[in-house]
């Protein structure tokens, strides 16, 4: 039996129990969406990577205080990510807006496929989602990236937030508003600068 087979809370207790393999197969597996999640949230790589570190030296120095009664260990690990992204954003508020260059994490019906200009157009859509996404305020942004980006439940996105489901519901369904908002205006924007005023030809 791999350590691959276990689950996290098994491969958490073997941890504990002072197996270093145990750790590196926990990082392995929950690192990327802990990034991923950091990212979304502060637009900084350099913020992601920080915080990234940070959330599995918390696990190191208190993983005998995780209570999987409690929720999983993944949203156990957002929620530590979520204190210190905000407390990042708190520090710097004025954050440059990057997001990393893959796609993943985008809803599927949010890609178009095409020829060399719907690339174009695709691209174009994914940043403006991205910044759209980026200039909620963080209560917002929040439930958008761990409901929408991450697919947790409501349940989930509570307990890593620290509020009651439906005010989860209710910031998501206000984020949701917000973000169409925000894309609306920008696809308008695009068509502005996109416009081609007709040139007329004299002979």
């Amino acid at each position: 039996m791999t350590l691959q087979t276990f689950s996290d809370v098994d491969l958490l207790r073997r941890m504990i129990a002072g197996e270093g393999e145990a750790f590196a197969e926990l990082y392995k597996r929950r690192q990327a969406g802990v990034y991923r999640f950091a990212l979304q949230m502060s637009g900084s790589p350099e913020t992601a990577e920080d915080v990234t570190q940070e959330v599995f030296m918390v696990l190191m120095r208190t993983a005998d205080r995780f209570d999987p009664e409690r929720g999983s260990l993944a949203a156990y690990l957002y929620g530590v990510a979520r204190n210190y992204v905000l407390r990042r954003l708190e520090q710097d508020r004025a954050f440059i807006p990057i997001m990393d260059s893959t796609e993943e994490g985008i809803a599927p019906a949010m890609i178009a496929e095409g020829d060399p200009l719907d690339d174009l157009t695709r691209s174009e859509t994914i940043q403006s989602l991205r910044d759209s996404i980026l200039a909620l305020p963080p209560h917002y942004r929040e439930v958008i990236v761990l409901c929408e980006l991450h697919e947790m439940s409501y349940i989930e996105a509570a307990s890593i937030v620290g509020c009651a489901v439906g005010t989860v519901r209710s910031r998501l369904h206000r984020a949701r508003g917000l973000l169409l908002e925000r894309l609306r205006a920008a696809r308008e924007r695009s068509s502005v600068r996109q416009e081609v005023k007709p040139l007329r030809c004299f002979a």
